[in-house]
């Protein structure tokens, strides 16, 4: 038996013997580049510390991967088709476990972004690769299941998460977040190397650059104006990528219509199926980005759990997420695609609904059903439509349909957490102000406080704080007459903490209420859209028999 495995699976007579071994590389190597992002939630406020990031920098060292990982996948799938798969995975690798390391090595915002950015690169090579892999590898009657443990590693990567960075946050320092990735990104390229097979396009022409570079442009200029518009107003900037986004959107449709061999084409998208397919998948992702934003935040800062504590209380959405999972393997055969992502998106409106009744009384046991929900309608609903999407295109395409798929869910992502974390965070100043109306806070103060949870309980503890020296300077007074007012300051000042502490929990609770509310609203909208768009189980198996007739008169 070879070490390294040469072989391309397009040669082989009959399925790869080891695909399933293949399978679980491509799934390691998806599970540290989610991670990568939904880990950085726990570690934020040890790396703020530190580095002394201001608000605007925290977003962008969050933001800093989601730019290039969206912008770059569609050019990066289609070279990845043309020249090697495999190859496009291990060098994501590379690329994503070197920025992991400069990102331990970070002394400043800029170069933990840069190493942020990095990183995103090298996930938008493995990120399509690993899919494609997937669709290259597994038969057309195993490819379902093989999707199904695909999607449910994406869902349980999130929850994983905030659990792997809070335990190592017990121990270490925030460095030890990007470290992590790089012993396991080397575990990856070296099975790679001998579990999954090389795989590349037979028939792949010329790769059409100019309409690769104009996705780079309109997707890049789409999520930065989604980043910079609702965090920090519509200014020059945002404005600016937005008229970009457009022009660069228009020129690209026009290019891939007119060019004989499109990087994506995007008459695809006239398919109700396929369009249905990525809309499940951009809201779903909307709603589950969002959701997961604001809810770290809630068991971290209102309910007070440490960072390894705020990872075990995520799990139970792991854990639906591999029942939801196995559920859907046993449904979409029987009763077909539609239902089950139809069913799925009522769940995750369902979750979301359960979150409105979140306030300042709630504890973590208001939390366990949504997750639970959450869970399984992740299960439920992305691995069909992942499954349609990828069978929409021919084996000479297959990295592009990852990509495109992956660029579903990263838009999703962006877009939950732009718009809900922005009506969050609007929700929480709004709620704040009225909380603390008629209090002597000073106009400094509030306006610090209402800039983020974390700050209002900064704000807190800062008067109490206060409030602890002015009880010394009591204890120590000679004078009973001043002892006895600097004791009233004191109690005065306790008092006011206590107080504003209660505001910004209470404040906060509300606001994830409302927003959760919001979410609902979009996401059930979004379910009825999809419901309408996605075809019958009739219609599903037309589509899939013409498909494969296409295919065959093809070869």
């Amino acid at each position: 038996m070879r070490l390294v495995m040469t072989e391309p699976v397009e040669k082989m007579e009959r399925p790869y013997a080891r695909r399933w071994w293949a399978l679980l590389v491509l799934c390691l190597s998806l599970l540290i580049i989610v991670m990568a992002n939904t880990a950085l939630t726990v570690a934020a406020p040890d790396m703020t510390e530190d580095l002394g990031l201001s608000s605007a920098d925290l977003q962008w060292v969050i933001d800093g991967y989601t730019v290039p990982y969206a912008a770059l996948m569609l050019l990066f799938g289609a070279i990845g088709d043309k020249y090697s798969r495999r190859g496009a995975l291990l060098l994501g690798l590379g690329v994503f476990g070197g920025g992991a390391v400069l990102g331990s090595l970070a002394d400043s915002a800029t170069t933990v972004i840069a190493a942020r950015a990095i990183m995103g690169t090298g996930a938008a090579m493995i990120m399509p690769a690993t899919l494609s892999l997937l669709a290259a590898t597994f038969p057309r009657g195993e490819r379902a299941r093989a999707i199904t443990m695909w999607t449910a590693t994406s869902g349980v990567a999130i929850a994983a998460g905030p659990l792997v960075a809070g335990a190592l946050l017990e121990h270490h320092a925030w460095t030890s977040t990007f470290l992590i990735n790089v012993p396991i990104a080397a575990v990856a390229a070296v099975a790679a190397l001998v579990l999954v097979p090389p795989s590349r396009a037979a028939a792949r022409g010329r790769i059409d650059y100019v309409g690769g570079l104009l996705s780079v442009v309109w997707i890049g200029a789409l999520v930065y104006m989604i980043i910079e518009g609702p965090h920090f107003g519509w200014h020059a900037k945002a404005v600016a990528a937005a008229v970009i986004a457009g022009i660069g959107l228009v020129l690209f449709v026009v290019r891939e219509l007119r060019h004989p061999r499109p990087v994506v084409d995007v008459r695809r998208f006239t398919d109700r199926g396929f369009a249905g397919s990525n809309l499940a998948v951009a809201l779903f992702f909307l709603a589950v980005f969002g959701a997961f934003y604001y809810l770290t935040q809630h068991l971290q800062f209102v309910l007070g759990y440490s960072a390894l504590e705020t990872g075990l209380r995520m799990l139970p959405l792991a854990g639906a997420v591999f029942a939801g999972s196995a559920l859907t393997g046993f449904l979409t055969p029987r009763v077909g695609m539609k239902w089950t992502v139809t069913a799925g998106m009522v769940g995750g409106t369902a979750a979301l609904a359960l979150l409105t009744r979140i306030d300042a009384g709630s504890s973590y046991g208001d939390f366990v059903a949504p997750l639970i929900v959450l869970g399984l309608a992740i299960g439920l609903a992305l691995s069909p439509a992942t499954d349609a999407i990828m069978g929409a295109f021919p084996e000479s395409e297959l990295g592009v349909g990852g990509a495109v798929n992956d660029t579903s869910i990263e838009l999703g992502g962006s877009l939950g957490i732009a718009i809900l974390g922005s009506l969050l965070a609007t929700s929480y100043s709004d709620h704040l102000s009225a909380a603390t109306a008629g209090s002597r806070l000073p106009a400094s103060a509030l306006a610090g406080a209402q800039d983020s949870v974390g700050a209002g309980y900064t704000v807190a503890q800062g008067i109490g704080e206060q409030a602890r020296q002015v009880a010394a300077r009591a204890a120590q007074a000679t004078d009973p007459q001043q002892a006895a007012q600097l004791k009233a300051q004191a109690e005065q000042l306790a008092t006011g903490a206590r107080q504003m502490a209660d505001a910004v929990g209470s404040s906060f609770s509300e606001a994830v209420a409302h927003t959760s509310l919001i979410g609902a609203i979009v996401l059930g909208v979004g379910t009825v859209l999809v419901a309408v768009l996605l075809p019958g189980r009739k219609g599903s198996e037309e589509t899939a028999q013409v498909e494969e007739r296409e295919l065959v008169e093809a070869r």
